[in-house]
């Protein structure tokens, strides 16, 4: 009687391999539990199960997208890009950094546009380059921000730059035609508007 026996060992699921590619990042940045879940903006549970891998479940595509924002990437590259070529990135060079953002206050001239940025340096420096310069466009003596502040304009950006974080995720799913369908009417809804008021 022959007796079969299997070596084939079950490969890790893609949603526990993602888990594990972003709590060896997160460790790769020196952050423990209580860090990463006040960067990220995520809850301490869910950040507890990402970290000891305790939930094998898909990760929701906002804490995905809250994920990668915390380590500084885009989702696509938190899902697309190998470990290897992420690890490289988690060591920022602080003084490249700092350099940067005094590069940066420099060009601020509005009062109230360089207290906020002060004032929230987390924030400051995920605004990549085009969203730094749509900020100093708005300075001027008829600047939005000596009436509204600055936190309107800002958190307008952020709520823009997910909601392109999330359409990328979507579109590698089966919602993607229902998605490329909304956003045609949404479009057109939007074009009629503006031709209106011209």
């Amino acid at each position: 009687m022959n007796t079969q026996h299997s070596d084939s060992v079950e490969s890790p699921h893609p949603h526990t391999l993602l888990a594990n590619k972003i709590a060896t990042l997160v460790q790769e940045r020196g952050w423990n539990l209580e860090d990463f879940a006040r960067i990220s903006n995520l809850n301490r549970l869910t950040v507890r199960q990402i970290l000891l891998g305790e939930n094998s479940r898909k990760l929701r595509n906002a804490t995905i997208s809250q994920c990668a924002k915390a380590l500084g990437l885009t989702v696509h590259e938190l899902l697309e890009l190998p470990l290897e070529s992420l690890l490289p990135r988690m060591h920022r060079d602080v003084a490249e950094e700092t350099h940067t953002e005094i590069n940066r206050l420099a060009q601020v001239t509005q009062l109230e546009l360089a207290t906020w940025l002060q004032k929230h340096p987390d924030r400051f420096n995920k605004l990549s380059e085009s969203e730094f310069q749509e900020l100093l466009a708005m300075q001027g003596p008829e600047s939005p921000f000596i009436q509204l502040g600055v936190e309107p304009f800002v958190s307008l950006i952020e709520r823009r730059r997910n909601i392109i974080q999330k359409i990328i995720v979507i579109s590698k799913t089966a919602s993607f035609d229902l998605l490329d369908q909304l956003v045609d009417l949404l479009f057109e809804k939007s074009q009629r508007t503006l031709t209106a008021k011209i």
